[in-house]
């Protein structure tokens, strides 16, 4: 099945969303669209870290949507 993969940013004080990556792939099902969008928010070149990131298929309805897991930890060790 043909998918479309956007990466966002969001804005918590009024759930804003601002697409920094789109990519559209051919895959099997939900679990390989699930693996190619892991594998391309390592790899894709984008203007900033994505937070979420949003599947749908070629009609547009959304598979899948859901926010990355924040490491705290390396976020503090930055600062």
């Amino acid at each position: 099945m043909q998918i479309v993969i956007e990466f966002y940013r969001t804005r918590d004080r009024d759930d804003a969303h601002a697409v920094v990556g789109r990519e559209t792939a051919e895959v099997a099902d939900l679990d390989d669209a699930l693996e190619v969008a892991r594998l391309l928010s390592q790899s894709l070149d984008m203007p900033q870290r994505p937070d979420a990131l949003m599947i749908a298929d070629e009609d547009g309805a959304v598979l899948y949507a859901g926010a990355f897991e924040v490491d705290t930890h390396a976020q503090t060790r930055r600062r």
